[in-house]
Formats: structure tokens, sequence, C-alpha cells
């Protein structure tokens, strides 16, 4: 619950509580005037012709006593009735405040990594034309994949988000790697079935780009990593024919945690909400709890928005948001999601 959905809830309590004890103190006053009614008729009697005057005023105090009885009862009932109608009200616009919010911020999530990997698709479009990398794919000799290998190390010296940057050559042959002490397995190793190799290949020119989906790599230690790749052209042209793939791989994890880990919630929020991201098939691909990594899917009720909320059933909110892609970046069909919880004892459920 959002602080001011308590101070709306806590100012409808205050409202019936004054009103209750303001009603209650009429309903007690026209009891005693009534009572004195009585007393004055009785009196009245007791002195005859002399009381007469005097009974018809105490029964029009009587009279005037019960009319207000009855418009106190009105106005406790009138009261309650609106009293639940502004909380009935109420509650539901703060559901909808906080699901707006849920969504805004599912939204944040996405376009964050959204702007992150636009950055990988420049990386590998832009070191595919390194002249180290096309000489190698170009002529693969002891020397020219030593000097790409130099090359790719130097890079990834500079950038600590991947863990390592492979060329191949057109058969699918790891020709030379970053890491080669690192990652032994990676040079020899042949990924020509590999779906980012292919695409890659398939490339019709230098500003094409293809993107695997987050996966472990048996190859980098069982990495989890996004893939992305190019074709190497000749002579680094744009048009030049494919001569290799480069294939740079983006170490997944600790950076989509720094993402929905450090989602903006307000105090007390974090306990009960998880932040996910969610790739095109619904699979957890990041998770603020750390569960369900690569295992896990969630569906959603979209209703065929690209971004919204609804309440389940347990009370439980669900936010999300589709990629908008950044730039020349359209996205994946990924989510930004955060399922978060109701609160003990609040009204959002």
């Amino acid at each position: 619950m959002s602080v001011a959905g308590n101070e709306l809830f806590e100012l409808s309590r205050g409202v019936l509580d004054v009103a209750s004890k303001k009603v209650s103190l009429i309903e007690d006053i026209t009891r005693r005037t009534k009572m004195l009614a009585m007393n004055a008729l009785i009196e009245a009697a007791r002195a005859g012709d002399a009381g007469r005057g005097f009974a018809v005023v105490a029964n029009e105090v009587s009279e005037i006593s019960t009319q207000v009885n009855s418009i106190t009862r009105e106005l406790r009932s009138e009261i309650v009735a609106r009293v639940d109608h502004l909380t009935t009200t109420g509650s539901a616009m703060v559901r909808e405040m906080h699901g707006k919010r849920l969504a805004d911020l599912s939204l944040n999530m996405i376009e964050i990594i959204d702007r992150n990997l636009y950055e990988r698709s420049c990386d590998v479009r832009w070191w595919a034309t390194d002249s180290a990398v096309v000489d190698c794919a170009a002529d693969p000799t002891v020397e020219n994949r030593r000097h790409a290998s130099q090359r790719l190390g130097v890079i990834l010296e500079s950038y600590t988000v991947y863990l390592d940057l492979w060329v191949a050559d057109l058969d699918g042959n790891v020709i030379a790697t970053g890491r080669p002490d690192r990652y032994r397995g990676a040079i020899g190793a042949r990924v020509g079935d590999e779906p980012w190799f292919r695409q890659a290949l398939a490339t019709r020119n230098g500003g094409e780009f293809t993107v695997g989906d987050v996966t472990r790599n048996a190859r980098l230690d069982d990495r989890v990593v996004a893939t992305y790749a190019t074709a190497i052209r000749r002579g680094g042209e744009t048009d030049g024919e494919a001569i290799g793939v480069l294939g740079i791989f983006f170490d997944w994890e600790p950076q989509a945690a720094a993402v929905v880990e450090g989602v903006r919630l307000e105090e007390g929020e974090r306990a009960r909400s998880r932040c996910l991201l969610l790739d095109a098939r619904h699979r957890v691909i990041a998770s603020s709890d750390g569960r369900g990594l690569l295992t896990e899917t969630v569906p959603l009720r979209r209703g065929g928005g690209t971004m919204g909320h609804y309440l389940e059933a347990n009370g439980r909110t669900i936010g999300y948001a589709l990629t908008p892609g950044y730039e020349t970046y359209k996205g994946l069909g990924w989510y930004g999601v955060i399922v978060q919880d109701a609160e003990k004892g609040g009204h959002l459920g």
C-alpha cells in the first residue's frame, strides 16, 4: 500500500468515526429531551386545567425529538453508505495507481536492458570490421589467428561485460578467441549448428546482426550468456562477401541481476515483490530473488496491450511491459514484469 493509499483509508475511517460519535451525541440528546417531555406531560396532567398549555408544548417537544431521532438514524445510515462508497472507490483508485506504477517500473527495467543490448549490437558490428578479425577470417594462418586473439583480448580488457569473443570460419570452426587460456575448450570448437552462427552467416550486410536466446554455454564454464553475432566480411566492407562469423558472449547474469535488483520499490515492498525479465516465450531470464533462471515460465494476461497490470484472485498484483526497443535495436519480444503479493493487513487484496 502506498503512503497516499494509507492516508485515504485513514481519512475515511476518521470521517466515519467522527460522524458516528456526533450522531451518537445527537441521539443521546434527543433521548434526554424526549424523557423531559414525558415528565413534563406527567406534571401537566397533575396540574389539570392549569397545565394544559404546558402539555401542548411538551407534546410538541416530544414530536420534535421523535423527528430528530428519525433524522439521525437516516444520517447514520447515509454516512455509513457514503463512507463505504468512498472506501470502495478509493480502494479501486489506489489499486489502479499502484498497478500503473508497477507497469511503469517494469517498463523502466526492460528499457534499461534494451539500451544495454543496443550497445552489444553496435559492438559486434563494429568489431567484425577490425582488421585483425578480418585478416584472421580471410587467411587463418597461425600468425593471423594469434594476432586476432591478441586483439580480442585487448577488447575484453576494456569491455568487462563480456566473457569471450570468438572468430569462426565458414565451416563453423572457432579459429580465434579473446581468452584462450581461460576457456581452453573454445578453440577448435565446432559451432556450425548453432543458431547464432547460421543466422549471422545469413545476414545480408554489415549492418545486420543476430541474437541468440539467453542460455548456458558449456564451453564458457556453463555460464549464462546472451550471444550476439554477425558475419565478418571481406575487407571489412559493409557489402563484402561473408568470410566468417564473429560471436560475442555477453555475461548475462550479473548485468541482468543489477537491473532487476535495482528497481526502486517503496519501503516494505521489496520483501513481497519479485522483479523479472522474461523472454519472448515468457521464460524467466532474470529474477530479483534468483529463482527460476531459464527453468520457469510465467504466463501473463496481457489482453493485447504492450504494458499493463492486473489483480489475481489471491490478491497478487502483476505489472508488465513489453520491450519497446531502442534506436536501431528492435527488441526481442522480452518483458519486464513485477509480481507483488498483497500487503498483509492492507487493502490492495
